[in-house]
């Protein structure tokens, strides 16, 4: 059964509305300096008088899958209606920061991340071969340089970054670390349209001015070569190559107000041109693949009460020309070859309480233990363009609910049940996952 747009958008407003009535029922007196410690890396600022600075996160995670991974039941739902299950082990993410403090307001901020224990192939085109795609398995396991810079700060108000660095779009691109989420993986909404962890080479400015956060970067655009169905404009971040291609440039900038006491609310965008930025340029010379992503964000934590959400919109130009090109693409190109979207939603709301809180003895413990209940709303071809084909099976909800038990801070040991729905034709699919995580300085 086909959803007309009308109804699309009556979805979207529905959404907008569940995310922002946290942000009105916790209106409250009082005020958060929003002066909180970076998370990505260090702040420059550690709260310690040491120059060396040590940190990281990282999750273990077990899943069981009540599906097939088979993906042809896409295509043909009737076969697969009863696949056996399966399950996996997977380490997410696994990070180190190290920071350095070099005095008069220079520090270095590094973060090497560790991704799922695999092998990184890297590709890249031999002239010699009569420009053939060549991929060459060289680093091992899958190791990212996800930040490196250096920082100058004028002042709290003023900050200047330069290097690798983080892209502040959306509410997990800036709050990635796993005590900052509820669910045993990132959140699936925002994460299968954006980059996550969005990190690019740039400079940026950043600074507190009394209840806001402010922070705009320059960085390069993205490749349009890698833009597909499943993930829109998520591909076309970092580079498969041994360099980053950076013909067209973009921008980004991320705001937050913390004015009532427990509540931040924050806006985020993005625009950049993309087609440009491939290894073979020529081939989209008369496109433009303009990004621009809008996303507002909020968390309110107070009362033993922990509520979130997020609400991401995107579009991308030419987007029909983009999907002829890379349809016509080489066999060996890095391009997923599959229709793209003009337009991507996502939507996420989570709430959790701590009920160790009404438990006599518990509370003063310092351990809590969170009941969650998730929902997510994401359609990677929201719009599409031309004689583009809006396939239904990219748009998905997610219902989720569990515990997180946190001992002590920093640790969190996390339990769910999610159940991911598609259109009438296809298959739901329910999954059991179990984690523990772990994110904090070593050094303090």
């Amino acid at each position: 059964m086909t959803v007309s747009m009308c109804n699309k958008k009556n979805i979207l407003i529905i959404c907008i509305g569940l995310l922002f009535a946290g942000s009105i029922i916790a209106a409250d007196d009082g005020y958060s300096s929003g002066k909180e410690e970076e998370r990505a890396a260090i702040s420059g600022n550690p709260g310690k008088k040491t120059r060396l600075v040590l940190g990281g996160y990282g999750e273990a995670v077990m899943s069981r899958m009540f599906y097939s991974s088979n993906y042809k039941r896409y295509s043909n739902a009737e076969l697969y209606k009863d696949a056996d299950s399966y399950g996996r082990f997977d380490l997410p993410h696994v990070v180190f920061y190290v920071g350095y403090d070099f005095g008069n307001g220079w520090t270095l901020g590094s973060e090497v991340e560790f991704e799922h224990g695999g092998t990184e192939s890297a590709i890249e085109i031999e002239e010699e071969e009569t420009g053939e795609y060549e991929s060459e398995i060289e680093r091992g396991g899958e190791v990212a340089l996800e930040q490196f810079w250096i920082q100058k700060s004028f002042c709290d108000e003023l900050k200047i970054r330069m290097g690798h660095i983080l892209v502040p779009v959306g509410l997990t691109n800036q709050y990635h670390m796993p005590t900052e989420f509820f669910t045993v993986y990132r959140p699936e909404g925002e994460t299968a349209i954006l980059p996550c962890t969005w990190h690019e080479t740039g400079i940026g400015l950043w600074g507190n001015v009394k209840r806001w956060r402010y922070e705009v970067i320059f960085v390069a655009g993205l490749d349009a070569d890698r833009f597909g169905s499943n993930g829109w404009i998520k591909g076309g971040a970092g580079s498969p190559y041994e360099f980053k291609m950076a013909t067209s440039y973009a921008g980004a900038f991320r705001i937050d107000n913390y004015s009532i006491k427990g509540l931040r609310i924050g806006a985020s965008g993005y625009a950049g041109n993309s087609a440009s930025n491939s290894l073979k340029p020529d081939s989209y010379s008369a496109v433009n693949g303009s990004v621009t992503i809008g996303a507002l964000d909020f968390l309110y934590d107070n009362y033993n009460l922990v509520v979130r959400g997020n609400l991401v919109y995107g579009h991308l130009s030419d987007s029909e020309k983009i999907t002829k090109i890379n349809m016509e693409s080489r066999k060996d190109s890095p391009s997923p070859k599959t229709p793209i979207g003009s337009d991507a939603v996502s939507l996420g709301v989570e709430a959790g309480y701590d009920i160790f809180s009404q438990i006599s003895g518990l509370k003063t413990k310092g351990s809590k233990l969170y009941v969650f209940g998730r929902y997510d709303y994401y359609d990677s071809m929201y719009k599409t363009q031309g004689n583009i084909t809006d396939n239904e099976v990219w748009e998905r909800r997610c219902v989720t609910g569990g515990l997180n038990y946190m001992p002590i801070k920093g640790i969190v040991v996390k339990a769910e049940f999610s159940r991911r729905i598609f259109k009438s034709r296809y298959n739901n699919e329910n999954t059991l996952s179990l984690g523990v995580a772990y994110s904090g300085w070593f050094d303090r």
